[in-house]
């Protein structure tokens, strides 16, 4: 199996990219494990990941495109789901999260806050 005939410019930008990317992931990686509390925890991959994963994915668009010799976005369909979803997920795990630290008591979660209270002079004007 012979390598593809990438030329060098590409392959110089697509490794850039891939490289930027892993090494943003990585860093996601290394908050999950050094955080202490879920809260803190749950941000450091999904702000990494989404980052990294464009850049991987803008180095596979170059890669691609540079092969076949035309745009290839085939990619940005994965990136659109990738980008709806991660913040979707971050959102249900830390609302299911605080849900179950509320109703176990957990001193370090504030109460739920009260509804404003309507001013009813404002409302008779």
């Amino acid at each position: 199996m012979s390598a593809p005939d990438l030329p060098p410019w590409a392959a110089l930008v697509v490794s850039l990219l891939v490289l930027f990317g892993g090494g943003l992931t990585l860093t996601g990686a290394f908050g999950l494990l050094r955080l202490k509390t879920f809260y803190e925890r749950v941000h450091a991959p999904t702000l990494g990941t989404t980052l990294g994963a464009a850049s991987i994915l803008l180095g596979s668009i170059v890669y691609f495109s540079a092969l076949e010799t035309r745009p290839v976005l085939h990619e940005l369909l994965i990136g659109a789901f990738l980008f709806v979803t991660a913040p979707i997920t971050l959102l249900t795990l830390v609302r299911a999260t605080l849900y179950r630290d509320r109703h176990e008591d957990d001193p370090a979660v504030p109460p739920v806050a009260p509804p404003p209270q309507r001013d009813a002079d404002a409302e008779s004007r």
